[in-house]
């Protein structure tokens, strides 16, 4: 298990920095300092290894998630928390990533997929239900339109067909989308909020 966890780990690394596609399982092995053979041992193929650097990550992330959403005071904070936390993930993510996963390791992508359709968007939607019971997003709110178009952002930040990482690099964007979409729900006390936590001042 400790092997299994030790290769996972650092594809992990390796995947994120250069992109999946482009990761051998040989570039796998000499980041390591093992054999491909020990590696084929525990592993089958690369495939494997992506499914389980996949599975352990949406582990931790969900966990993460959670905590900061039973942490935060109120529901701005809590969306600019797991905003903040969002983009350092995705800080040092290849441009990549999500491509690669798409088109070469579909059960990945099942996987990613499974996750944002079921997790991720439970936590929207209970993110903006609190904040209007608080009275820091509007009451009018369509909760569920607005819980899949903020889903769908994560993806369209790494669309390289409408942002080119090299000009607009994705955590550039995903900010943009995250507070352009909180001050979009949010009232004027959740806005007033929205300053307080981001050390704002403007005249109103």
């Amino acid at each position: 298990m400790e092997n299994k966890d030790r290769i996972l780990t650092h594809a992990a690394a390796l995947f994120l920095r250069n992109g999946i596609k482009s990761v051998s399982m040989d570039d796998i092995a000499t980041a390591l300092g093992m054999s491909k053979k020990t590696l084929y041992k525990t592993f089958t193929n690369k495939d494997e290894i992506v499914l389980g650097v996949m599975s352990t990550h949406l582990c931790q992330a969900q966990g993460e998630c959670a905590r900061f959403a039973s942490s935060a005071v109120d529901a701005v904070q809590e969306m600019l928390t797991i905003s903040a936390w969002a983009d350092q993930q995705f800080s040092n993510v290849h441009p990549s990533i999500f491509y690669d996963l798409r088109k070469y390791y579909p059960a990945a992508w099942a996987l990613f997929s499974e996750h944002k359709s079921t997790f991720i968007l439970d936590q929207i939607t209970q993110n903006l239900r609190r904040g209007i019971a608080e009275g820091l997003f509007r009451a009018d709110l369509d909760v569920e339109v607005l819980a899949r178009l903020n889903l769908a952002q994560i993806e369209l930040a790494f669309d390289p067909s409408l942002y080119p990482p090299t000009q607009f690099p994705p955590v550039r964007v995903s900010k943009v989308f995250d507070e352009h979409f909180l001050l979009g729900v949010a009232t004027l006390k959740g806005h007033r909020l929205f300053n307080k936590y981001q050390h704002i001042t403007e005249e109103e």
